[in-house]
């Protein structure tokens, strides 16, 4: 998996893609919400560098396709990795609130996307109302 330092904008964007892909579905109204919450100024990445980002996770989830050519969207163990790539605290409850967003974009959360945003949560130590306090006026 590809590396990329502690707490920068890549290592953020590569969480907000993992909830994203979660599912299976890669929905236009997910792109279409990283533009209306201004995902890219906020973390600090370019859309090229979104997109890159993107299809860097894309080839390391298919490099661990088992003989058969199945990937596994949800393991535990690269989520942890991941999840671990951010561990500012201001930067966690940002990528949470986005995460949370992007997976209601589709006016859906699934099962998959709910695990994945509950597990981070969980990870980070966070909770629904932790986001809302942290994000009112």
């Amino acid at each position: 998996m590809k590396k990329y330092a502690n707490n920068s904008p890549e290592a953020m964007a590569r969480i907000l893609v993992m909830q994203m892909v979660c599912d299976g579905n890669f929905n236009p109204e997910e792109l279409e919400e990283l533009e209306h919450l201004h995902v890219y100024e906020v973390i600090g990445i370019s859309r090229k560098g979104f997109i890159q980002v993107l299809q860097d996770y894309c080839n390391d989830i298919s490099n661990e396709a088992d003989d058969e050519g199945r990937i596994s969207l949800i393991n535990r163990e690269r989520i942890d990795r991941i999840l671990d790539s951010v561990t500012d605290p201001k930067k966690c409850l940002q990528v949470a609130a986005m995460a949370l967003d992007l997976s209601k974009s589709d006016k859906i959360i699934n099962d998959a996307e709910l695990a994945v945003f509950s597990h981070m949560l969980g990870h980070w130590h966070l909770t629904l109302d932790s986001l809302q306090s942290a994000f009112e006026s």
